[in-house]
């Protein structure tokens, strides 16, 4: 696990915030209830770090929130780091992986607001479509439970596989009930998947990923998630008893308003659909 934290300029601008895991640096935590001072989100560099920098930059002081972003590169710290206060709130992930993610854990994460969907897509520095893929031919899958079993079902909404009946959002390569092509998986983290497309025939890479490596997932993708009824909206998440924070409440509102769904649809393109 990765754990190392880069600060946006906010979060550098205000100094006096602790960097480490412990719940002494945003004062915050549920148990305490205590929500003065500046609202600290932990967020995934691209697009959540970039959203919310928008809402800082265009929005926030206006509506009275002192906002500051804290990045993170992992998918496990940002709610660590939520469950035991050293951070206010998070935004970076989808409702499967959070509920896999408090069973295993035993955190107390929750849902606040669902703001944008990143489609899942599968690409391929070798074949420029998912039929061209030969027998045999190597997948690179996200190696967490979730987003392994999004993986396999995209290729199967696209004919590459079949899974068994009753296969979840935890689907392992075990649950394929047909491999006609004979494809093989090689299961890694979920970051590395864009790396790994020079060793590989295919990757099947999370958008956010897929983004922060230069690739359009609407162009570039040779199948891609539809957004028409997906779970996998990523949504502003807190810790259980935070929901009525009133800064939290007033980000939320700001990361559904027309300006932010206006930012998300020019920058990305459709790599990153507006859920509101």
């Amino acid at each position: 696990m990765r754990n190392t934290a880069k600060l946006t300029t906010a979060v550098l601008a205000a100094g006096a915030l602790a960097f480490g895991l412990t719940a002494c640096g945003s004062g915050n935590s549920s148990a305490s209830h205590d929500y003065s001072g500046p609202l600290v989100v932990a967020a995934s560099p691209v697009p959540h770090a970039e959203i919310l920098n928008f809402v800082e930059k265009n929005l926030a002081k206006k509506a009275g929130l002192d906002l500051q972003v804290k990045e993170f590169t992992d998918y496990i710290t940002p709610n660590t780091a939520t469950e035991d206060g050293s951070v206010d709130a998070n935004y970076f992930q989808n409702q499967p992986y959070l509920d896999d993610f408090n069973k295993k854990r035993g955190t107390h994460i929750v849902p606040v607001v669902t703001v944008h969907l990143e489609p899942l897509g599968l690409y391929s520095h070798k074949v420029k479509k998912a039929d061209e893929l030969g027998s045999g031919a190597t997948v690179a899958v996200p190696n967490d439970a979730v987003n392994e079993g999004r993986a396999l079902k995209l290729l199967a909404d696209n004919g590459l596989i079949t899974l068994k009946s009753g296969a979840g959002n935890d689907a392992t390569p075990e649950d394929i009930a047909e491999n006609p092509k004979h494809l093989r998986f090689k299961e890694v983290e979920a970051a590395q998947t864009p790396r790994s497309l020079d060793d590989v025939d295919a990757a099947v890479v999370n958008g956010n990923y897929a983004i922060s490596a230069g690739l359009k997932p609407a162009k570039d993708a040779l199948v891609l998630e539809s957004a028409k009824n997906n779970p996998y909206g990523n949504f502003l998440a807190v810790k259980k008893g935070n929901e009525n924070d009133p800064r939290v409440k007033k980000l939320a509102k700001l990361l559904t308003s027309p300006e932010v769904r206006k930012f998300i649809e020019d920058k990305y393109q459709g790599s990153v659909i507006p859920s509101f």
